[in-house]
């Protein structure tokens, strides 16, 4: 039932988009769509989850192929998923990076989601509603990426895309189940949380994993001399480990509000460059 769904969905956006490029010559506005709209079920998290999903062209037409996907935490629509897929759909055009699903996860409360429950009193008092980050891991492992290897072309090619406390969930995830995922892209990890204990036991949650054919990549702007710090150390930790490829980048122009468009181009550039 589900692929007979999925199936009428494509072939009803085929004809309106056949019925919208006729209609061009009469001057009507028609709507300009860039993805679908997916949901998982999620028993993990007791909730239904939205997913924004783009596919790229010729998807479709292309029953052969299988596709690298990214996973973009914070990928609400009005969050960072129009903007993530602008910047894939252009390196794609320009042959950079091979056609790639992007899957934007929807917040429901990114607070919870992305921290894990921290001896700080500060922090419980900040972030009431934290300390879900274990949960949302077993989602993101056991149901979302079962869900989209099901319902979608994907190769074995995951990478991971979080910044601030996204950041702070793709490191813990890089540490604690670093084969979920093939690349991470961790823009500005908070690891000030829980003051900075996932930074400080960084070294021995590393040694006690494999990062055969794991590539990490971890950005920071001009954020301050913990934000940068932290980052310094966190890179200088997975320089440690000689089957982790990672690679450390300081954007001095980026602020925390200005830094992921910019990291993500510099970051999915580098890294299909390294896969050549």
């Amino acid at each position: 039932m589900r692929k007979l769904l999925l199936l009428l969905a494509v072939l009803f956006t085929c004809n309106v988009s056949n019925a919208q490029i006729a209609s061009i010559a009469k001057g009507e506005r028609y709507p300009l769509n860039i993805g679908i709209i997916d949901h998982v079920q999620s028993a993990v998290l007791g909730e239904d989850r939205t997913l924004n999903i783009y596919l790229p062209d010729g998807y479709d037409k292309d029953t052969t192929t299988k596709y690298p996907v990214i996973y973009l935490l914070d990928g609400s629509k009005d969050e960072d998923f129009i903007h993530v897929v602008g910047v894939v759909q252009f390196l794609s055009m320009i042959q950079a990076m091979p056609n790639t699903i992007v899957v934007g996860v929807a917040n429901a409360d990114r607070k919870r989601d992305f921290t894990y429950p921290s001896a700080n009193k500060a922090d419980a008092k900040l972030v009431p509603t934290s300390g879900g980050s274990a949960k949302f891991m077993a989602f993101l492992g056991t149901e979302l990426q079962p869900h989209i290897q099901k319902f979608y072309k994907v190769s074995n090619s995951k990478t991971l895309i979080g910044q601030s406390l996204g950041g702070l969930l793709a490191t813990e995830i890089l540490l604690k189940k670093p084969s979920l995922f093939t690349q991470y892209i961790i823009v500005s990890p908070s690891l000030w949380w829980d003051t900075e204990n996932l930074l400080k036991g960084a070294v021995a949650m590393r040694r006690s994993h494999s990062y055969k054919g794991v590539n990490a990549y971890l950005l920071v702007g001009n954020e301050g001399p913990q934000m940068v710090g932290d980052a310094k150390k966190l890179s200088q930790i997975l320089e440690g480990d000689r089957d982790l490829k990672s690679t450390y980048s300081y954007l001095p122009k980026e602020n925390h509000l200005t830094i992921l468009h910019n990291a993500v181009y510099e970051a999915l550039l580098a890294l299909n460059k390294k896969a050549r």
